[in-house]
């Protein structure tokens, strides 16, 4: 199951909450926290093209750039053998090991559909 929606260039994590029995989300990728709701799925998803519609004007208004800026460096957490066979892998290659990261996410983004349709067959 796929809990996002997109709408434009922007997605939106999506929830239900059984308590109040309501759907939530909340826009992806924005330094800024814009949440939206609704009672069913096509009012969430009305909700959700308002948000992003409402936030860009605001952006606008405020001359704002309405995406998050990245710096295309982050920490990432792995076991420690695996860690071991990556740096050795790309020993071998002749690269660095950024590079090989870099090289396997553009991959995995690459096959994308592959991959999804793996990993919920894995989890499923």
């Amino acid at each position: 199951m796929n809990d996002i929606l997109q709408y434009k260039d922007y997605y939106a994590s999506v929830h239900f909450s059984a308590e109040d029995e309501v759907f939530f989300g909340k826009i992806l990728g924005i330094d800024d926290l814009v949440n939206f709701e609704g009672a069913s799925v096509k009012e969430l998803k009305k909700a959700f093209h308002v948000a992003v519609e409402d936030y860009l004007e605001t952006c606008k208004e405020m001359g704002k750039e309405p995406n998050k800026t990245y710096k295309g460096s982050f920490n990432v957490r792995i076991p420690t053998a695996l860690h071991k066979e990556a740096a050795v892998f790309a020993s071998i290659l002749n690269i660095s090991l950024n590079d090989f990261v870099k090289t396997a996410i553009n991959y995995a983004l690459l096959h994308k559909d592959d991959l999804n349709k793996r990993i919920n067959t894995d989890l499923g």
